[in-house]
């Protein structure tokens, strides 16, 4: 998996619709732009994320 900053990340919950969440990536601290990210989530906090198979990462969309 590789990210940049700006893109967003998308996380699916296993069972349930509960356990979703979406963040922008604000710091990529892996090689050759792999993980871990820092994500920021729309209630301000920051997480280290490790992704795991039910995550997508969504690029940034172009500034036109």
């Amino acid at each position: 998996m590789r990210a940049s900053v700006g893109d967003h990340v998308h996380m699916h919950g296993v069972t349930s619709t509960e356990g979703q969440h979406t963040g922008e990536i604000v710091e990529v601290r892996g090689a050759e732009d792999g993980p871990p990210y820092v994500v920021r989530f729309p209630n301000g906090q920051e997480r280290l994320v490790y992704p795991g198979p039910d995550t997508v990462v969504e690029p940034r969309k172009p500034v036109d």
